[in-house]
């Protein structure tokens, strides 16, 4: 039987929408699908997951299509009933959204991986494509800011990405493995691409590749390594991308982000809209072509997911 072909690196909101389109153009044997673990965090004693739930909720059609994440139809009783009794209602919990976080926390206090809590939560949604977390060990995103250092979901949420980013660190990606199943597809003879969906360069993508081996093991890949731009136009799709970019220093442009990716990635996609960037991208030495990158609909993430497989298989004659 064929072996993994594609794996997509993937955050959250963005990423899931590729990674929706990649499900459905792909045999579901295929691909292999590897979230950003480091926006975890235990709240209310329940251990979170927003990239590996967003994915979920998104493979299976119960994400709600207007905000990105959640569940469509979501009720917030229990939320409700906290915020009532003086309680953290500052991290939006919906009541269906609770019973996967319930079963997650128990399934990992009993000792099982998250890799195994994972699998058993996309079998029960009928989720047939393999989604993974980069690691079982824990990786926290702490963001450096004007104030203070916040863990990454006081900055995201409870403080709205207002606080001044000066810089990112990523506690315990020193110490975490490289997900097995991820390794060993990452040497598979059947890999065809490898492929980074438009999620934010620093806080979903950079901190799996700062666990240790993981820049060692794509560079050693049988495949090309491709990178979508989650900037179009000036301005991140989804999310606090540009606002980072600009905090840093940084021009808000596809290539600034290709910069990021240039000793790592064989080529690079920006929007039809960001075409005068395309010599700019190739004078990096990658590879580059401009296509329609916004995913407005499930047509639109269909489209783009053949367009990027056709790339990538061009790419690798």
């Amino acid at each position: 039987m064929k072996g993994i072909s594609t794996i997509a690196f993937s955050g959250g909101v963005g990423g899931a929408k590729l990674a929706l389109g990649l499900a459905r153009v792909l045999p579901p044997e295929e691909l292999l699908i590897v979230a950003n673990t480091a926006d975890d965090f235990d709240h209310l004693g329940l251990h979170i997951c927003p990239d590996l739930d967003t994915i979920t909720y998104t493979l299976c059609g119960r994400a709600n299509r207007s905000q990105g994440w959640g569940i469509e139809g979501e009720t917030w009783n229990c939320l409700q009933a906290l915020s009532e009794l003086g309680g953290p209602d500052w991290f939006r919990l919906g009541d269906r959204d609770v019973a996967t976080h319930l079963y997650r926390t128990q399934r990992l206090r009993e000792g099982a991986r998250l890799s195994e809590v994972t699998a058993e939560i996309c079998l029960a949604l009928g989720i047939g494509q393999r989604l993974i977390p980069v690691s079982d060990d824990p990786v926290r995103t702490i963001v450096h800011t004007a104030g203070g250092d916040l863990p990454f979901q006081d900055y995201f949420v409870r403080q709205r990405c207002e606080p001044r980013v000066t810089g990112f660190r990523f506690d315990g990606a020193d110490r975490a493995a490289i997900n097995p199943e991820l390794h060993a597809a990452l040497s598979s003879p059947d890999l065809s691409a490898v492929i980074f969906c438009p999620s934010n360069p620093f806080v979903s993508i950079a901190p799996m590749l700062a666990i240790p081996g993981m820049q060692e093991a794509l560079l050693a890949a049988r495949a090309p390594i491709v990178a979508v731009s989650p900037i179009v136009g000036g301005t991140a799709v989804k999310g606090p991308a540009a606002k980072m970019m600009s905090e840093l220093g940084l021009p808000i442009t596809p290539l600034a982000v290709a910069k990021r990716y240039s000793d790592l990635a064989t080529a690079f996609i920006v929007d039809v809209v960001d075409g005068d960037q395309v010599a700019r991208v190739r004078e990096l030495g990658l590879a580059c072509e401009a296509m329609p990158t916004l995913m407005n609909n499930d047509d639109d993430k269909l489209r783009l997911a053949s367009s990027v497989i056709d790339y990538c298989h061009a790419l690798s004659r």
